[in-house]
């Protein structure tokens, strides 16, 4: 609990909310204690000033302070407070309180609040409070605990209302971040299916997509990786199934070794081995351990050479083979048998899905830095939902998985892997009846990082 993110929001904020509440209620109390403090001050010197006025007439109009007590009785129920009038001997010539008459002044008095002066002369001194052993209370006392009762009331109301608001506020945050952490968990079980509800477009939200996207991501390369190891089994057993069966047969007399036999078996072996290649060659290349011998080579000679060698099997298909290089091609940057091994590749692919009297078709030009190489047929096509998946190791939109439609599916993977391993792309573009183009590129010599 102490370290969840919802008690360190609240905690977090609760201090915000003591220091803010104190620094603003620290503040109040101190202007008001000074303000009031200055208008007691104030007030007091207005109240002195009368009675010095006051009692300096009556001084004139009595010739010295006889009769004044009543005055300075009638001045204690004024103002609340004790008044004493001292002559200038120091003795106390009237009291509020009538107590201290004849009294000298007391030393712990401290200075009068006012002197009583006629033509320049003092002639009395005038005492305002209560000159006694106990302290006097602070002025404005009441008041001002009244003042900070109810700063500290509101304070409190402020802070309990801001927890409520807070608890609300974390509880409405942090519930989608618990829901992530509820459906990460249960991924981290084996649970692929696991989705949250995305309710916001804030960061929150945001964070929900990504995760979704991601369980989207981690569900498909699931299903991939069964997927592969099907068929990874299904074009490894169907070689073997064959070899074995010749093998049985051999050793059961039922047909002698023959040229014929053993032709069969050296192919099937041959495909056990170019499978297994493939897939060592795919592995490499996307671990990006793949080895290029890279130098500027002469794109014309590689497609030549690869045409040449495929040229036979598309002649025997009725299949015509065009190519369109322009002449001044520049010399591109690659290992010109990993290009001839891409070439062949989607030309394999070409050969598979073109019928007679059709035409494939190699054409190339500079487009900036990079050699655009396409390779086009009039063949029967992908569907829009193939599309996306053609690059995939061993996926086939032929899902009846005969040789003669297309082999293993890991051509064009491979094909794949390779132009990225040049630092180029390979793109598809295809429909229905009309056709494919294959279009991938190639950094022109001179311009490698």
């Amino acid at each position: 609990m102490f370290h969840s993110l919802r008690f360190r929001l609240l905690v977090t904020l609760l201090l915000v909310i003591v220091v803010a509440m104190g620094g603003i209620a620290l503040a109040s109390t101190q202007v008001t204690t000074r303000t009031f403090q200055n208008y007691e001050r104030h007030r007091g010197m207005m109240r002195d000033q009368r009675f010095e006025n006051f009692l300096a007439w009556q001084y004139v109009q009595r010739e010295g302070w006889t009769g004044i007590q009543s005055d300075l009785e009638r001045m204690g129920q004024i103002t609340g407070e004790r008044v004493l009038l001292a002559d200038m001997k120091g003795h106390i010539v009237a009291d509020s309180e009538g107590e201290l008459i004849g009294q000298p002044v007391g030393q712990s008095w401290g200075a009068p609040s006012a002197m009583i002066v006629k033509n320049g002369t003092p002639v009395g001194a005038l005492y305002v409070g209560a000159p006694d052993l106990s302290p006097p209370p602070p002025k404005g006392e009441g008041f001002l605990a009244s003042v900070n009762r109810a700063l500290l009331l509101v304070a409190a109301i402020a802070g309990l209302g801001a927890v409520l608001l807070i608890l609300s506020l974390s509880r409405r945050i942090l519930a989608p971040v618990e829901a992530l952490t509820a459906a990460a968990r249960r991924m981290e079980a084996g649970d692929l299916s696991q989705r949250v509800q995305v309710t916001s477009s804030d960061e929150i939200g945001d964070l929900a997509r990504a995760f979704n996207s991601m369980a989207d991501g981690l569900a498909r390369l699931e299903q991939l990786r069964r997927n592969m190891t099907a068929d990874v089994a299904h074009e490894l057993r169907t070689p073997l199934t064959s070899i074995r069966g010749y093998l049985e047969a051999l050793q059961d007399g039922v047909v002698q070794p023959e040229p014929r036999i053993i032709a069969a078996l050296h192919g099937e072996a041959m495909h056990l081995s170019q499978l297994v290649d493939d897939l060592h060659e795919l592995a490499l290349a996307e671990a990006g351990q793949l080895r290029l011998e890279r130098y500027p080579v002469d794109l014309t000679g590689v497609v030549s050479g690869v045409v040449k060698a495929v040229r036979p099997r598309a002649e025997a298909a009725g299949i015509a083979l065009q190519v369109d290089l322009p002449e001044d091609l520049p010399l591109a940057d690659v290992d010109p048998q990993r290009v001839g091994q891409v070439l062949r590749n989607l030309l394999d692919n070409g050969l598979a899905h073109t019928g007679p009297g059709g035409e494939i078709r190699i054409a190339a030009r500079v487009s900036g830095e990079w050699i655009e190489v396409n390779v086009r047929d009039t063949g029967s096509g992908i569907a829009a939902d193939d599309l996306p998946h053609v690059f995939e190791r061993f996926y086939r939109a032929d899902k009846s998985r005969s040789r003669a439609t297309g082999g293993a599916g890991l051509g064009l993977a491979i094909a794949r892997q390779l132009v990225e391993a040049h630092g180029g792309r390979v793109e598809v573009e295809s429909e229905i009846g009309q056709g494919t183009r294959f279009t991938f590129t190639l950094p022109v010599a001179g311009d490698r990082d």
